[in-house]
């Protein structure tokens, strides 16, 4: 399983994602799953992989590969003139991949052949853009009612996102958020865990403004789940008591 988050303020773009894969409880293992392209002073992309590892990992070497081409007309992630058209490029491989798996697997083959992923970036001129790419090859942007987009295993980190994000919000107050929707999703799902990585992109800068890997002995992040849990606690405790003897109407 995964866990992937990006999201967009007014400040930039930041995004994290972790890096756990596994094919059952005897067979994890460790497999980034955020890998950008930039060009200084023009362009900055950066995508997030869910799904079939072997299939988002077809997807992504085929990216790479075609920066590394001497002829550029194929290069979708350093020559798309927007960020519309680099994803809709993106979208047209992912689909592609996934069909040359699937006819090679044939018709009675076994497995599952799919990928999810969120790109993010910006390109002189124009704003940071965020999209989320269905393993159909079909896409959405974000919007202002849709200001981040979650790939894998989301129900756990959503409610924490919804509640706390605020578009105007500070690029290191972003990253809090996500630590602690990301802590609730690692506690709440095994499948999902660290270390995580972490990638900030300030507007215009067109370079990764803040990067890390957060690890198990991370001492922010132990320092946010553990305050995080500490919290939780408090504010259950200062609820309204429920009593089987007598109504609550509020008052």
């Amino acid at each position: 399983m995964t866990y992937c988050v990006g999201m967009i303020v007014e400040k930039g773009l930041v995004l994290m994602s972790d890096t756990r894969t596994n094919s059952g409880v005897d067979n994890i293992s460790v497999f980034r799953k955020m890998f950008h392209w930039q060009v200084p002073g023009e362009r900055i992309i950066t995508v997030m992989t869910a799904g079939n590892l072997a299939t988002t990992q077809a997807v992504v070497s085929q990216l790479e590969e075609r920066t590394k081409e001497p002829d550029q007309r194929d290069n979708v992630l350093l020559q798309s003139p927007t960020m519309f058209q680099v994803a809709s490029e993106i979208g047209k491989l992912v689909r592609e991949t996934i069909s040359e798996r699937q006819r090679a697997n044939g018709e009675r083959g076994k497995g599952r052949f799919t990928a999810s992923i969120i790109v993010a970036g910006q390109i002189a001129g124009m704003e940071p853009r965020l999209f989320m790419v269905y393993p159909e090859g079909n896409f959405i942007e974000a919007s202002a009612d849709t200001p981040f987009f979650q790939i894998g295993e989301t129900k756990y980190g959503r409610p924490i996102i919804l509640r706390g994000y605020d578009r105007s919000m500070s690029m290191e107050d972003a990253v809090k958020l996500l630590t602690v929707s990301f802590d609730s999703t690692l506690k709440a799902n095994l499948s999902v865990g660290l270390p995580l990585d972490l990638m900030v992109i300030e507007r215009d800068k067109f370079e990764v403004t803040h990067q890390r890997r957060i690890a198990h002995d991370d001492p922010y992040f132990l320092a946010i789940s553990t305050s995080w849990g500490d919290a939780l606690r408090t504010a259950f405790h200062s609820l309204p008591d429920y009593s089987f003897f007598s109504d609550y109407d509020g008052e």
